[in-house]
């Protein structure tokens, strides 16, 4: 008997048997119900109702309603940040509006009873605590990704900025709190506690929206950028120990009371800098990759968070300054530090962060502002928060020496407070600081002063589109100079661009420049380690550049458009050429038709690139073949496209001449010629000279000028020998499409080619 045969007749015969049993059972078991008095349904209609009345059970479950609600907020955060991301605002704004949609400002007020059976009262303190756990994990990333080496390298200017930034704006709060304690203050809280509280909520700024928008505009490394990061980076830490010392004071009741909270909280900072973290460091040290991190290790640093927190939750200053400490002091290793980010990030951000923008506007109640004095005075809290952050920013940024532009930019970027002012204002309210009036007028100021953040920027640099930064002048040079732009996408390419740039510039001396421009998309970095990648990713260029002794500017960019930073770089810096590189270019014929979007019409692609090995399909088409097509499309800019073989210098080059393009490119070769000191021949493969006569007299003129570095060959053929004799061959676009669509068989063996597109 098969084994197939035989399991199939156990199955069936163990079925059989226990169904038998279980039949019995029950049949047996009704006896017994008459001492139990139980009461059958008698009717289909009971059964019904009994089946009816088990769903609306079910559905009132508070497990039922907390996932319920939990679908209801990710989706509609989801649409919102969707919505808001594409008319230019950060996706937390989306989201902070989705949770007042969802609040008693819309859905609780045209459909209350939808309201009412989706977010019954006594459901919401469950919300409230996962919203909480959600918070932690998020300040424990934020912590992580502030990088504390930042503040080291424009300390003095940015730690200036940031103090006013906050002691400005913190001044005129109390001067606000001053105006509205009387009307607007909660019942037994006394001025001190209620004042500090709009201070601090004045002075905050919201450094991961911040950072995002810095990343989108491409000026993350800049000087700006990173005056504007160290700012918000200092303005964070003294933020949040200024909070810290705000809620010591109104949980104690009085500054004297919250003096010994304070020290205590010191203690505890120091103990957790001075003990914690060297324990740390040392786990880390061993634990570093993700093959080594297992789950206890994991579970250690999730241990010291969460004691972290309960420790300052217990002392009084809050469980999420706690979160935020242990994500400063975790172990500087990079790698490590994105392991974890990894792991948290999508389940802080994408689940649980959502539910505290929805709890937020469920306490939003934008309804209680029915007057036009409410109105007014939300304006002028506005208008006070705004002076303060914006102006206040702006003025110090001009005070250290910035020019306008760059104050008014600083000022801009400090104002934003997204989510960070949201935690603050919760906890306020959480505290009975502020009531629901007072919190409705300042969620509507943190939206107001994020959305405002990218308008504000882009009205700044209208105004002062004909004013360049020092930034700006450095990368774009004085139009008499050659300037090439490297456009690279890995290092070990960046290189081989550079030896190439260098044979077209090296005599020129201060008369030229060389922009290395790398160009990451903003979904695929974090901010905190962009130094560190930056400088991966132009090492290779910077030793290249110190051994041809040739100066060269390098430009990091993150975008979220590739193409169009790239050309608009390009166009704006008047660059005279644009050089790039593919991979695996050795394998020239197909590779490149194939990213350009040629048909090669070669049979055998053997006979084209040789002996294949399957190398080129490292290549990642689908990704490069666009990019490159859409440079070319859209590039006012001269583009050469850089197919490598291992170039190390330009002593021998050819140039092959079948038309007007080919013969465009003898400027190029004369610049070889002046630079490299290269022998350049002219292979007239279709006897254009003889129909042209003009290119010939420019060809003489050359060799006039440096005899012996130009001839002129009619060769109809170009064997292997003359081929493995040349470092480098020059050719026009149009002229590669004809060689690969007339299935030229010497491309096979052609040296690094520069192929160049007018």
């Amino acid at each position: 008997m098969k084994k197939s045969t035989r399991n199939s007749i156990f199955y069936i015969v163990t079925i059989l048997l226990c169904s038998l049993m279980m039949y019995f059972i029950v049949i047996k078991a009704e006896e017994m119900e008459a001492g139990k008095h139980v009461i059958h349904a008698t009717s289909e209609s009971n059964y019904f109702n009994d089946f009816i009345n088990s769903i609306t059970h079910n559905i009132g479950h508070p497990l039922a309603i907390l996932l319920a609600q939990i679908v209801t907020i990710i989706f509609t955060a989801r649409v919102f940040g969707w919505i808001f991301n594409k008319i230019g605002q950060p996706t937390v704004i989306g989201e902070i509006i989705a949770g007042i949609f969802l609040g008693p400002s819309f859905i609780g007020m045209h459909f209350p009873e939808f309201f009412g059976n989706l977010f019954p009262k006594e459901s919401l303190g469950n919300l409230e605590f996962i919203s909480q756990i959600g918070l932690i994990l998020f300040m424990y990333v934020i912590g992580m990704e502030l990088d504390l080496k930042v503040l080291k390298k424009n300390a003095q200017d940015a730690i200036v900025i940031s103090h006013a930034s906050i002691i400005i704006p913190f001044t005129l709060g109390l001067a606000l709190a001053g105006l509205i304690y009387m009307e607007f203050a909660p019942e037994g809280i006394n001025f001190l506690s209620f004042a500090l509280f709009i201070g601090i909520s004045m002075s905050i700024t919201a450094f991961p929206v911040l950072a995002r928008i810095v990343q989108e505009r491409g000026i993350s490394k800049t000087r700006l950028g990173s005056i504007v990061i160290t700012c918000a980076a200092a303005d964070d830490i003294t933020a949040w120990c200024l909070l810290a010392a705000v809620i010591a004071i109104v949980k104690a009741g009085s500054f004297i009371s919250s003096i010994y909270v304070i020290l205590l909280a010191i203690v505890y900072v120091i103990a957790m800098i001075k003990f914690v973290r060297p324990f740390l460091k040392r786990i880390a040290d061993v634990h570093s990759s993700k093959t080594t991190l297992t789950k206890p290790i994991i579970g250690i640093f999730f241990l010291v968070l969460i004691i972290s927190s309960y420790l300052s939750e217990i002392i009084g200053i809050h469980a999420l300054f706690g979160a935020f400490l242990a994500g400063t002091i975790m172990p500087e290793n990079i790698k490590f530090r994105n392991l974890f980010i990894e792991k948290i990030e999508d389940v802080a951000l994408v689940l649980l962060l959502p539910l505290f923008f929805v709890f937020t506007g469920l306490r939003t109640q934008i309804g209680l502002l029915d007057s036009s004095h409410l109105w007014q005075t939300t304006g002028l809290i506005i208008l006070v928060a705004v002076t303060g952050k914006f102006i206040g920013s702006a003025i110090a940024a001009k005070f250290v020496g910035q020019n306008w532009k760059d104050s008014l930019t600083i000022g801009a970027l400090m104002n934003t407070r997204g989510l960070m002012e949201l935690v603050v204002l919760n906890i306020g309210y959480d505290l009975g600081v502020l009531t629901p009036e007072i919190f409705a007028m300042m969620v509507i100021m943190a939206l107001v002063t994020t959305f405002m953040t990218g308008p504000a920027l882009d009205l700044i640099n209208w105004v002062f589109r004909k004013q360049k930064t020092e930034n700006e002048l450095t990368e774009i040079s004085q139009s008499q100079k050659y300037k090439i732009l490297i456009d690279f996408q890995t290092p070990e390419k960046g290189a081989e661009l550079l030896r190439v740039a260098n044979s077209f510039i090296k005599n020129q001396d201060d008369n030229s420049l060389v922009t290395a421009i790398h160009v990451m998309k903003s979904s695929e970095v974090q901010h905190f380690n962009l130094e560190e990648r930056e400088t991966e990713i132009f090492e290779p260029i910077i030793e290249v550049s110190e051994e041809l002794h040739q100066d060269v500017t390098t430009m990091f960019k993150v975008s979220t458009d590739i193409v169009f930073d790239t050309i608009d770089v390009a166009q704006k810096g008047d660059y005279d050429l644009m050089l790039m590189g593919v991979r695996n270019s050795i394998y020239s014929g197909s590779l490149l038709g194939n990213i350009l979007g040629f048909t090669t019409k070669i049979i055998d692609p053997d006979i084209l690139i040789g002996q294949v090995t399957g190398k080129e399909n490292m290549f990642d088409h689908s990704v490069f073949n666009e990019r490159t097509k859409q440079l070319l499309n859209k590039s006012t800019v001269p583009v050469g496209i850089v197919l490598d073989k291992n170039f190390t210098k330009a002593e021998k080059v050819f140039l092959p001449l079948f038309g007007n393009k080919d013969a465009d490119l003898l400027k190029y070769a004369q610049r070889l010629i002046s630079n490299s000191e290269s022998q350049v021949i002219i292979v007239d493969v279709s006897g254009y000279t003889k129909r042209h006569s003009e290119v010939k007299e420019i060809i003489r003129s050359i060799e006039n000028i440096a005899p012996n570095h130009i001839s002129l060959s009619y060769k109809q053929q170009l064997d292997k020998e003359f081929l493995d004799e040349m470092d480098l061959m020059m050719i026009s676009m149009e002229s590669w499409k004809n060689l690969i669509e007339t299935k030229s068989i010497w491309i096979s063996n052609v040296p690094t080619t520069l192929i160049i597109s007018e």
